[in-house]
Parts: structure tokens; C-alpha cells; sequence
């Protein structure tokens, strides 16, 4: 397989995969080391090398490599990016803050999604280095945080962080001594510490088992399976409607409760998931389970004629899916972050 076929390469560009979850480690151990402004300025190197390399590839490994830098990248933004909102944010508008995040994050994926509508795969590599290019010049006339700058007993710089940020050094109040203290494995036997910390990890544990990544990276394939006409227009339309619905569950967290929507969030999920399932085992009754169906079966092997005329139930469960389901925990698991700041392991919480 050589990487000149879009259609062949379509796995190869979807999740970051190891990359991310490596990056993950390599952000909590940065944001307290080099801080959060520098953490932020060097992974915006990885990102432009890894979409660069995939820009240029032209055998497999090279997909391979760029999307391991791209997926490292990630994993560190999507770390020390909250942590560094959040330590900027003036008290008042910090949980709108925390909302947004993952409010972007799916309107990225929207505009991925459009780009990738027009766009030949090489060309959408070349557009995302746009982005962390954007980032590395503008980061460079941003302050590091007031928060760390106070950790390495840097209170001059702190201040005067804080009146470029807020205009003046009202509403500032110095974190308690001891807030920014390293996790312990010791830590885990106060309640106060291990509860959350259970039921935060769970958490992100059901939010990414719920499979919500596989659907948003396979959208198009999905479609395409379901007979859809046109793919990528579906692939848009599922993108608008988790946007869409992600700002949904920001705007009503306060008012419907956490728990509620965790619960709702679950019954949407198994609801959506169940009749998703019903429809490819209607239409396809072999029992492969293979992601790569066309390398292990024959080309003549066709789902059944049945498949055209319940493409709805397929397009209908996985906008469902999308619409109620892993938002809430998306949002909530965004809200912990900026809600429990003087935790010693609040970096832990960050999916």
C-alpha cells in the first residue's frame, strides 16, 4: 500500500492513537517543569513536524511518524491548553471558560470535517500547520501564568502578569500554601483525595470505552457503509449537530445538574449504540467485526438490498449517539478541571 490513495490512508490520519496518550504523560511532567507558557510554545513544534512529515510521505512509515508527532502534540495540548485558561481566567467568567474548551474542541472537528470535504488529504495536512503556527506567534507575547510564576517564587513578574491580563490586581487572591504540592501515591488515602479521583478517572475511562472517538475519526466510512449518498455531507452534519449540542450542554449544566445529564447521557448512549448496532447486523449478516472488512472478504460481498432502505435507522442512531451522548461527560470532566484548581492532582483530571 503506498500512501498516494486517500482512501487507503483514511485510518492512517484519524485518532492520534500512542502518540497522544504518551503526550499526555510528557504534558503533566512539563506544566510543572518548564511551565505552562513554554509547554504550550514547544508542542506547537511537533505538531507543524508531524503534519509536515505526512504533507511529504511517501511510504507508510512516514504516515506513521507524522501522526505520532501530531498525536504527541495533542496529548500535551490537550493537557496544559485548560490548565493554562484556566490560570489566566478572571474569576467571574472561569467556568464559561471551562465550558468552552471542549466547545472548541468540536468545533474543530467541524472544520476539519468541511476542510476535508473540499480538500485532497495532503492539502488538509498542509492546512493544519496553520493552527499551532497561529499559536507559536501568538503565545510569544502572552505572559506565563500568575499562578506558576507565584510557585517559583517569582512575585514581581506574577503581578505584573496579572495586570496584563486583568488591567489591575483586583479579584487576585494567592493560592493557599501547599496547593501546588506534587502527587503522592500517600495522598490517595484521604477521601478527599482518592473519591474524586475515582469517580474522575471513571469517568474518562466510560467517556472514551463509549466509543465516541472511533465514530467522529470513521464517520465517512460509517456512511458510506450505511449507503449514504454523499458521506461527507454527513460527516458535516454530524459534525454541526455535536457542536451544536455540546454548547447545549454547556448553557444547561448549571441549571439540569451534572447528575442528570450523566444519566441521560448513559440512556442515549445505549439507546442510539443498541439501534446502530440493530442495523448493521440487519444488513450485514456475516459474522466478521473486522474495521477492515475489504481486505478479508470478497469485493462481491455486498450487504443486502435492505441496507438502502434502512440507511435512515444508521444515520438516525449515530446523530442521536452524537446529540446525547458522550457531551455531558465531555463538558462535566471540562468543568472539574477548572472547578477543582486547588486539588494537588488536578492535572490528573484532564482527558
Amino acid at each position: 500500500m503506498t500512501p498516494q490513495d486517500p482512501e487507503e490512508t483514511q485510518p492512517l490520519l484519524g485518532p492520534p492513537g500512542g502518540g497522544a496518550a504518551a503526550g499526555g504523560v510528557l504534558g503533566g511532567w512539563l506544566v510543572d517543569r518548564a511551565g505552562r507558557k513554554l509547554s504550550l510554545l514547544l508542542c506547537s513544534v511537533p505538531f507543524v513536524a508531524g503534519f509536515a512529515v505526512i504533507t511529504a510521505a511517501q511510504h507508510v512509515w512516514m504516515l506513521l511518524g507524522g501522526r505520532l508527532l501530531t498525536g504527541l502534540a495533542c496529548g500535551v495540548a490537550s493537557l496544559v491548553a485548560p490548565v493554562y485558561i484556566s490560570e489566566i481566567a478572571y474569576p467571574a467568567v472561569r467556568g464559561l471558560l471551562g465550558s468552552c474548551v471542549q466547545l472548541m474542541v468540536v468545533v474543530g472537528i467541524l472544520l476539519a470535517y468541511l476542510a476535508g470535504w473540499v480538500l485532497e488529504w495532503r492539502w488538509l495536512a498542509v492546512l493544519g500547520c496553520a493552527p499551532p503556527s497561529l499559536m507559536l506567534l501568538f503565545m510569544c507575547a502572552m505572559p506565563e501564568t500568575p499562578r506558576f510564576l507565584l510557585t517559583q517564587h517569582r512575585r514581581q513578574e506574577a503581578m505584573a502578569a496579572l495586570r496584563f491580563l486583568w488591567g489591575s490586581e483586583q479579584g487576585w487572591e494567592d493560592p493557599p500554601i501547599g496547593a501546588e504540592q506534587s502527587f503522592r501515591l500517600a495522598l490517595l488515602r484521604q477521601p478527599g483525595i482518592y473519591k474524586p479521583f475515582i469517580i474522575g478517572v471513571s469517568l474518562m475511562a466510560f467517556q472514551q470505552l463509549s466509543g465516541v472517538n472511533a465514530v467522529m475519526f470513521y464517520a465517512e466510512t460509517i456512511f458510506e457503509e450505511a449507503k449514504f449518498k454523499d458521506s461527507s455531507l454527513a460527516s458535516v452534519v454530524v459534525g454541526v449537530i455535536q457542536v451544536l449540542f455540546t454548547a447545549v450542554a454547556a448553557l444547561i449544566m448549571d441549571r439540569a445538574g451534572r447528575r442528570l445529564l450523566l444519566v441521560l447521557s448513559g440512556v442515549v448512549m445505549v439507546f442510539s449504540t443498541s439501534a446502530f448496532g440493530t442495523y448493521f447486523k440487519l444488513t450485514q449478516g456475516g459474522p466478521g467485526n473486522s474495521s477492515h472488512v475489504a481486505l478479508s472478504a470478497p469485493v462481491s460481498a455486498e450487504p443486502v438490498d435492505a441496507s438502502v432502505g434502512l440507511a435512515w435507522l444508521a444515520v438516525g442512531s449515530m446523530c442521536l449517539f452524537i446529540a446525547g451522548g458522550p457531551q455531558a461527560l465531555r463538558s462535566l470532566l471540562a468543568c472539574l478541571r477548572f472547578l477543582h484548581l486547588q486539588c494537588p492532582f488536578h492535572l490528573v483530571l484532564c482527558p
